[in-house]
């Protein structure tokens, strides 16, 4: 009896260097181009010899059809979306973050690659700063540390062994990272 043959639905990730795609929107840029700074540098730091291809959007909304777009080539482990949605006077906000959310969980959910979701969706500029490596951290290295978390997660579960934690788990109450 032959073994079944794996699911297109369950793509395999490479366990080392990952290739990644960052997806970041250009609206906000000053914003934007700090997370992605932020992801790249946690890459650089977690991913050594893997390989990392920006990809730009023109805005937050059109992260989902560019991170579908980078996953349907099977090119990469993962994408890491980044943009940054900030409260104006409608609420036009809302439902840009909420389509981008539910695009990219559907995304993540329907091809099994990882896809982070690095959307700032906040309520004025000092936010927006605070966390695009202002006094909250950045953002975009937390949606890149989350994403290497999950490829290394997926090849251990493929590979039936125990999956590595290399950044530590947040923790929002006392503002720590701690390792398991």
């Amino acid at each position: 009896m032959t073994e079944p043959s794996p699911s297109a639905e369950q793509p395999t990730v490479p366990a080392a260097p990952p290739r990644v795609a960052i997806v970041t929107s250009r609206y906000n840029a000053s914003i934007t181009d700090a997370l992605e700074h932020g992801a790249r540098e946690e890459f650089a730091r977690r991913a050594h010899r893997g390989t990392v291809e920006v990809i730009s959007a023109p805005g937050a909304f059109e992260l989902v059809a560019l991170s579908s777009a980078a996953v349907a080539t099977g090119r990469f482990a993962g994408v890491c979306a980044l943009g940054c949605v900030i409260k104006g006077d409608t609420d036009h906000d809302r439902y840009i973050n909420s389509a981008v959310a539910h695009g990219l969980a559907e995304l993540a959910s329907r091809t099994g690659v990882p896809v982070a979701f690095g959307l700032l969706t906040t309520n004025d500029t000092a936010q927006a700063e605070a966390r695009a490596g202002g006094s909250s951290g950045n953002k975009g290295t937390e949606a890149m540390g989350a994403l290497l978390d999950t490829i290394d997660a997926i090849h251990a579960l493929q590979q039936h062994t125990d999956s590595p934690v290399t950044g530590g788990r947040p923790d929002k109450v006392t503002g720590d990272r701690t390792g398991r």
